[in-house]
């Protein structure tokens, strides 16, 4: 329904708006519409199980995130970490909810059987007060912009990660003493072939491996963990009040997948199965927090203070099985990059193909992602050290796409009808300020550990 009919029934109806929701659809007699369904409406013959749904999600929050667990604990202390962990969990699932529960709703207002991220974004401000209309594109644009910057920035986290991996793996066992920015150079070789796919059905087999690579080195790495007995005494309970804010920043990076969200609801059979109890959100999101908090916990009580940024870096040097379990998670995280790397090349093109002939658009896009991918290696190696890099971007972009944007977004749609006593609008309130208070402290840290690197 467009915006023009949506006012004049309004203004033709013998109710007034007062008594009713501002998003009902009256009749000239004051009688409502039936609500268009939007499930209905989609092709859920050619769509994704709920089984599978659920893999990919699991799939998108299980990765370099939780490997860099037990570093959150070690900024955080055992209880502090155990605590936060749940709560950031929980408030992560919530944001989900409320986007995706946004969206349901503004797809049954403009008549739409799905919408993305941005689009719903997008919609919710064109659907919204009248005051905030004309900033529906600019909503649109900002959170392709923060979700392309979140990715291209993940992105240099993949190619630090592998690039030192390698380092440490080569480096003893050859006995040499090369830079991990010559191997962040090397890393961009492969980065750059598999960063020129295109077709997500060419990426398969990359992600098939991957998620083998994964299972073994999850299983190489539990067995390093608890080869020892555990020592709790030397661990504090809350660690020191500068070290919190790279705590949220890193668990933050490490559990949002804010980004496949919509992409993976949007493929569901019965995308009611999406929401609700259990459903396929808490499902998943219940075994990632319980996942997160067993290795953090447990890896932090196994390595204490000489824990890295990813657990598997702690892995005895030299030892053939420790060596596997790093090569093999390189490996599947190069093997990742092909996806990591083609979701935001996907919303960068469809925003410019336009201004290029399309007789050139083969030889464009070979250019514009071997630039992007060289830029991406050349900000690695200005910031070759894992930690803080993991914590600027899950300060800075994990905090507004993660949280803060699902309660701006929600807080537009509901926009004046705010519940009892407006609990809604300062529940909301609080989630965007805790998200800017993340994204501030969260940042600042990591900046001032990424300055020390070079004093």
């Amino acid at each position: 329904m467009s915006m023009d009919t949506t006012s004049k029934e309004k203004s033709t109806s013998v109710a007034t708006l007062s008594d009713f929701h501002s998003r009902t659809n009256l009749t000239e007699k004051g009688q409502q519409i039936d609500e268009y369904d939007p499930f209905a409406n989609r092709d859920q013959a050619n769509g994704s199980s709920t089984s599978g749904a659920l893999a990919h999600l699991l799939k998108s929050s299980l990765g370099t995130g939780i490997l860099a667990m037990p570093l959150a604990f070690y900024n955080a202390g055992l209880v502090f970490g155990m605590v936060g962990t749940l709560v950031i969990g929980f408030l992560c699932t919530y944001c989900v909810h409320i986007l995706v529960k946004t969206s349901h709703n503004i797809c049954r207002d403009a008549k739409v059987p799905y919408l993305g991220f941005a689009e719903t974004a997008e919609k919710v401000f064109e659907y919204g007060p009248k005051s905030l209309r004309p900033w529906s594109n600019f909503a649109k644009q900002f959170v392709d912009g923060s979700l392309m910057a979140t990715y291209y920035a993940a992105a240099c986290v993949y190619i630090v990660f592998i690039a030192t991996s390698f380092h440490d793996v080569i480096n003893y066992d050859l006995k040499i003493n090369w830079d991990v920015r010559i191997y962040i150079a090397l890393t961009l070789i492969p980065c750059l072939l598999i960063g020129q796919i295109r077709n997500l059905r060419w990426l398969v087999p990359f992600s098939a491996l991957a998620n083998l690579f994964i299972v073994v080195t999850f299983g190489i790495t539990l067995y390093y963990m608890f080869d020892v007995p555990l020592d709790f005494s030397d661990k504090p309970h809350i660690a020191k009040a500068s070290q919190i804010p790279l705590f949220f920043a890193t668990v933050i990076f490490a559990m949002e997948g804010i980004g496949v969200v919509m992409p993976v609801e949007n493929s569901m059979k019965k995308p009611q199965h999406f929401l609700g109890c259990p459903g396929v959100l808490n499902t998943a999101m219940f075994t990632v927090v319980a996942l997160y908090a067993i290795i953090g916990f447990f890896g932090y009580v196994r390595y204490g203070s000489e824990v890295r940024g990813s657990i598997t870096l702690n892995l005895p040097d030299g030892a053939p099985l420790a060596d596997a379990a790093k090569l093999l998670m390189a490996i599947a995280i190069l093997f990742t990059y092909g996806l990591q790397f083609y979701v935001p090349n996907d919303i960068l093109w469809k925003k410019i193909n336009h201004k290029f002939d399309p007789a050139n658009h083969n030889r464009t896009q070979i250019l514009l992602r071997t630039g992007i991918i060289l830029i991406s290696g050349g900000v690695a190696a200005a910031i070759p050290n894992l930690e803080p890099f993991i914590s600027l971007v899950g300060a800075v972009f994990f905090s507004l796409l993660g949280i803060f944007i699902p309660s701006f977004v929600e807080t537009v749609y509901l926009w004046p009808n705010m519940g009892f006593a407006k609990w809604k609008l300062i529940k909301n309130v609080i989630l965007m300020v805790l998200a800017i208070a993340a994204l501030v402290a969260g940042a600042t840290v990591s900046i001032e550990e990424i300055i020390d690197l070079y004093k």
